[in-house]
């Protein structure tokens, strides 16, 4: 059979059509996922670092004692060069990127791909452990690819998200899914709790950690984390409101200088119950306010209990403390009490503990007094150092006391802070007095041995 030339042409065309869809057939395949993954993707960065374990320095190397260098020299790991995968987003155009802690820790190096396959040598410019968040920069001389921040206090359960990221190495991998659950905690390695954040129906793996999360509107609203080994068809993600009170330190300190409210709190035993008119256990009751402190400026007073911060229910003091801990200095919270039957909103600004009050501060809450060293004392407590300062007294029902802390022993060092002398040792207290406990290194003679302290 002999085919005109025309009926050719014709069946030519048509095939080529079908082979090549028209702009606005492609236009109508966009769906609101695709638009988010086009809007978004170019932000996301492929991160390889280099892990070099660390080496362990002696804190008495002043004291030129063999027994301290021998005891350091043991603890000192091999060297050991290990890479590992991880991914971050862009957020802001002079190429700082939001990504895991877990992802940069340790690192010697850290190596940043883009999209387009360009690579760049990335800087740490700051790290937090509790939180898991790290901020790094690569140098570029043109603006880069970059995503907003978004916001999650308005997520809803159901509703569907996208990540993207980097698992297993398999590079720019969309997946999708909807929120399981929110203000979810999770057990992480070493016993590790990690509070509030964003389940998914999303798998995270390794290689995701550090990738963004997105709403349906391409809205940065999370922060992927790899950190729940057992996880099998679900994902968690730290939410961004989290992140956007840490960012900030990270970039401007390197670290997160975290708050000093000037209370104390303790869980709610069932005995209170009755007391302050609750039905069940929740929330925390303030047992004591330091005067001149942000809890003070905000009025609360002993007895008060704390149901609720942020909108977020307080469960017990572990909780309170976790939730307290995200809230760098700066920031405000609002806080629900519970005050003689009635509830209250209470507005309380976290600031530093004021160098001027670190000795009230150490006396009232650690339970015990210091003094720089001089020569009486040197000689009246036999100290082996004239560096750091010395412990004068210990209440016997403190936590200094009830740990075993005495008067004799000197301080040398305050959460890694070496102590010099008393304006050291105020300056490391100021910073340590925002955490939920400090590790205090203590000489006693020529011996040396680690505490810690739960305010």
């Amino acid at each position: 059979m002999i085919y005109s030339r025309t009926l050719i042409k014709f069946v030519l065309c048509i095939f080529l059509l079908e082979a090549n869809p028209t702009w606005a057939e492609v236009d109508n395949r966009k769906t609101p996922v695709v638009k988010a993954v086009q809007k978004v993707g170019s932000a996301v960065v492929n991160i390889n670092t280099e892990e070099v374990a660390p080496t362990i320095q002696n804190p008495f190397r002043d004291l030129r004692n063999p027994f301290f260098d021998r005891f350091f020299k043991q603890l000192v790991p091999r060297l050991n060069n290990n890479r590992s995968l991880g991914s971050g987003v862009i957020i802001h155009p002079d190429g700082y990127i939001l990504t895991n802690e877990h992802v940069i820790a340790r690192a010697s190096s850290i190596k940043v791909t883009l999209i387009d396959k360009r690579e760049f040598n990335a800087r740490l410019v700051g790290a937090d452990i509790k939180s898991d968040l790290a901020v790094i920069k690569i140098e570029s001389k043109k603006d880069l690819p970059h995503v907003k921040l978004g916001r999650s206090d308005d997520l809803m359960i159901g509703e569907t998200i996208i990540a993207i990221g980097n698992p297993f190495g398999l590079e720019h991998t969309v997946t999708t899914g909807i929120i399981s659950a929110l203000h979810r905690s999770i057990r992480g390695d070493k016993n590790r709790v990690y509070r509030d954040f964003i389940q998914l129906d999303a798998s995270i793996n390794p290689g995701n950690s550090g990738g963004p999360l997105l709403n349906i509107n391409g809205s940065l609203i999370g922060v992927n984390t790899a950190i729940f080994k057992h996880a099998e068809g679900i994902g968690f993600a730290i939410p961004i409101n989290k992140a956007k009170r840490i960012i900030n330190d990270l970039i401007r300190y390197g670290k997160v200088r975290r708050g000093w409210l000037g209370i104390s709190v303790q869980d709610i035993t069932q005995e209170m119950l009755r007391f302050f008119h609750i039905n069940r256990i929740q929330g925390v009751v303030v047992v004591q306010v330091m005067e001149e402190s942000p809890g003070s400026r905000a009025g609360l007073k002993q007895g008060d209990v704390i149901l609720s911060l942020d909108n977020n229910v307080i469960i017990d003091k572990s909780d309170y403390s976790e939730r307290v801990s995200t809230y760098p200095v700066g920031n405000s919270m609002h806080l629900k009490i519970l005050r003689n039957g009635k509830e209250r909103e209470v507005l309380l600004e976290v600031s530093l503990l004021p160098i001027t009050q670190v000795v009230n501060y150490v006396k009232t809450w650690l339970g015990f007094n210091i003094s720089k060293i001089t020569k009486p004392l040197t000689q009246r407590y036999r100290l082996a150092t004239i560096h750091g300062v010395v412990v004068t007294g210990v209440k016997l029902n403190s936590v200094s006391g009830k740990i075993g802390i005495r008067a004799g022993d000197v301080i040398r060092q305050i959460n890694q802070e070496r102590i010099k002398d008393e304006k050291s040792f105020k300056m490391a207290m100021a910073q340590a007095a925002g955490r939920d406990s400090v590790l205090i290194l203590i000489q006693r003679g020529e011996n040396g041995y680690y505490v810690t302290l739960e305010p």
